[in-house]
């Protein structure tokens, strides 16, 4: 299974939270990283997004198809994405859009086995991989890419 995690590019300060829009920069980012992902993508991957506006903005800019899940709201716990991205059992990839601390958290769970807030840029995204070798389970960074890299 492939689990992609991507933060909602840079958006606009305010409140409320969930109504903030990408800022210019941020839709920049946005269309850079989808412009990077879409041929990498695996065909079959789901698509699950944040009901916030910056990260319907963020996804949009890569696809039409997604599922909005209120489980990947801002403050969602690193147990509710990997539960919504059924990690690691689902055969296909899934693709997360959502929100700072919990996608770090969740790839600090999967990778340092706890869940401690490590960073991933605003309109970054953590490409990690479930395998078994040898019966035993292993996560595999598969790659960290940021917006200003691209």
């Amino acid at each position: 299974m492939d689990l992609i995690l991507w933060r909602h590019a840079e958006a606009v300060d305010g409140m409320p939270d969930m109504a903030r829009k990408l800022t210019a920069k941020g839709e920049k980012q946005a269309r850079e990283m989808a412009q990077w992902l879409r041929p990498r993508l695996p065909k079959h991957t789901r698509i699950i997004v944040s009901p916030a506006q910056r990260t319907l903005q963020t996804v949009k800019a890569l696809s039409e198809e997604f599922e909005i899940l209120r489980d990947l709201a801002p403050g969602a716990s690193p147990t509710a994405i990997l539960a919504a991205a059924q990690w690691p059992d689902r055969a296909d990839a899934v693709l997360v859009v959502g929100h700072q601390p919990t996608l770090g958290m969740v790839a600090a769970t999967l990778i340092a086995g706890e869940p401690i807030p490590w960073s991933i840029k605003k309109g970054g995204l953590w490409w990690l991989s479930h395998r078994v070798r040898g019966e035993q389970p292993q996560v595999v960074l598969r790659a960290v890419v940021a917006p200003d890299l691209l």
